[in-house]
């Protein structure tokens, strides 16, 4: 085992502060990533604050690591120390049950072992995350990442970006189809960018008019006020999907309205209760509300390669570990284009 300096919460809503925690040593399937850069999730900061009721303290967050390979256990084939790679939101699964098998550790039926505040099955207590200087990963769930891809900007696709993929291939997003991303944040702005990239007319939906200039830059081709009943009236029945984004609960309704018959709206962003759904509008048109996670480790070895070949990263603002407790606030307003990443070398500073 080895000493590591973190950050982390000792407590409900506690200010995240300095934090030296143990990894395990590597071994035989293991591969030690040094973190370079590690994405901060709106995840990160319920987990802090324990809105889930799931919390574990001390709780060292992160799920969105790039880092280099220092060390590979002796029967790693597929990993070379210097490689850039990443891990996101999960680090072991019971690789048994019928998800495993398919190849989607995400729905493990057992429960998949999260990148932090998941039972640690080596060390004992709970798993801890990126924001951290290094990490021990089982090789099956570390990823390659293209050599080519901005280091800081890629951080976020192992969460946000594979959020996002997931459900535009699952529902078979494709050339020519009218896709509606609801919302313009961290998961929106890369809604956009797939979408775009898969051939897709991209409109965002946002109650913003002041985000129309950046929705067209990542790549929308159409903006749509949803609080301009006109506008919203016009785009009646003409969505082939919909990806949501909003964080938080809400009014799904005027959303539904916009589906097509037999078309879907997945919910990405709210892990909690939305307003009641008038049922009529989805039995009258076969509409579907659905809802989806991330991808599995294929999947998101896949997303990771298609970023490789489209140049597709996040737009990010990098910041020192020490200025993560202004960034959570920061976040919470939105004033974030659109999403922070940590260079992690700034831990070194901490005594």
């Amino acid at each position: 085992m080895s000493k590591v300096k973190a950050f982390a919460a000792q407590e409900v809503g506690a200010l995240l502060k300095p934090f030296e925690i143990e990894r395990r040593a590597v071994h035989e399937n293991d591969v030690l990533i040094d973190i370079e850069y590690c994405g901060v999730c709106h995840s990160d900061l319920h987990f802090v604050r324990n809105d889930w009721g799931m919390s574990e303290y001390p709780l060292v967050p992160g799920h969105e690591i790039i880092g280099r390979v220092v060390q590979v256990g002796e029967k790693v084939k597929d990993f070379k120390v210097g490689e850039k790679v990443g891990v996101g939101c999960m680090v072991d699964s019971c690789r048994e049950c019928s998800s495993c098998e398919e190849g989607l550790e995400q729905y493990c039926e057992r429960g998949s072992t999260f990148t932090y505040n998941g039972p640690d099955k080596y060390l004992g207590g709970m798993t801890f995350g990126g924001y951290s200087q290094k990490i021990v990963v089982d090789k099956d769930f570390v990823l390659h990442v293209p050599e080519h891809l901005d280091s800081k900007a890629a951080a976020p696709l192992l969460c946000a970006g594979i959020t996002t993929y997931s459900p535009l291939r699952y529902w078979n997003v494709k050339k020519g189809d009218k896709v509606g991303v609801i919302g313009l944040g961290g998961l929106g702005h890369m809604g956009v960018k797939f979408a775009s990239a898969m051939g897709a007319e991209v409109v965002m939906i946002t109650s913003s008019p002041s985000k129309t200039k950046d929705a067209e830059d990542l790549g929308a081709d159409h903006v749509l006020i949803s609080t301009d009943e006109g506008q919203m009236a016009s785009h009646a029945n003409t969505f082939d999907f919909l990806m949501n984004t909003i964080p938080v609960g809400h009014d799904v309704n005027p959303y539904v309205s916009l589906l097509k018959r037999d078309a879907t709206m997945v919910i990405v962003g709210a892990v909690e209760p939305v307003d009641p759904v008038h049922c009529g509008q989805l039995i009258f048109q076969r509409k579907s509300i659905a809802g989806s996670l991330i991808g599995g480790i294929k999947e998101t070895q896949e997303m990771l390669d298609f970023c490789g070949e489209h140049n597709i990263v996040c737009d990010v603002e990098i910041i020192d570990m020490q200025d993560i407790n202004t960034a959570y606030e920061r976040m919470l307003k939105s004033d974030v284009k659109y999403r922070f990443v940590i260079d992690t070398k700034s831990l070194e500073r901490e005594n």
